[in-house]
């Protein structure tokens, strides 16, 4: 198959180790940064934060989160070029969607005297949201989609990356508290360009269950 899409997938893989000589581009972070910002999301419930670490000041504290566990992601921290936490809102209110609602109205999408009406997507996330106010489960799921959006841009635009559920959340939030401002990140992502010589992974090839094993058309 020669369609690009497919070629893009089948090149994409997970860096093991990063050149840390190589920095992505302003102009390549912008496409990435407004990818992210498009992703889709359950009623367009937005619920994330991306924060972007790239400073050495940013990727100390980031490399001081390894200190207790995860260790083996502990080096793509100051290789990579960036590190991206996925953050998501454990407490996703109405006040929250309605930030939504009114965008929309700026945008053209809905008309104002539509506010109200515009609300009833919202009864999506009441049904997830648990009885303690905790709607975790699902905006955390929201920002997969932002990170599988992401990893096909990169894939394009010929970066690398690495994405880490092997972070210590816990540890982020103490150290990234003030940036994060009650979100959570439980998942990151390292973009960059991977080690010519040390990076094993680069070479191996791809390797899928078979079309038939994974899709059943009916």
């Amino acid at each position: 198959m020669t369609n690009p899409i497919i070629a893009d997938l089948k090149s994409r893989y997970t860096a093991k180790r990063y050149d840390s000589s190589k920095r992505v581009s302003p102009a390549d972070l912008e496409v990435i940064y407004e990818a992210m910002r498009l992703s889709a999301s359950s009623i367009n419930s937005q619920p994330w934060k991306f924060i972007v670490i790239e400073s050495d000041e940013a990727k100390q504290r980031m490399h001081d989160t390894f200190a207790n566990k995860f260790q083996f992601n502990q080096p793509h921290i100051k290789s990579a070029s960036h590190i991206i936490l996925f953050a998501h809102n454990p407490r996703y209110t109405r006040e929250d969607y309605a930030k939504v609602v009114d965008k929309g109205i700026v945008d053209g999408r809905t008309k104002p005297e539509d506010r109200e009406q515009a609300f009833g997507g919202f009864a999506f996330a009441e049904l997830n949201t648990d009885e303690n106010g905790m709607t975790a489960a699902w905006t955390k799921s929201q920002t997969y989609l932002a990170l599988g959006n992401t990893l096909h841009v990169l894939a394009r635009l010929g970066i690398d990356s690495t994405s880490m559920e092997g972070i210590d959340s816990e540890l982020v939030g103490e150290i990234f508290k003030d940036e994060l401002d009650g979100y959570v990140s439980e998942v990151a992502l390292a973009i960059g360009y991977h080690h010519s010589e040390e990076d094993y992974n680069a070479g191996l090839p791809k390797s899928r269950l078979a079309m038939e094993e994974v899709i059943q058309v009916l």
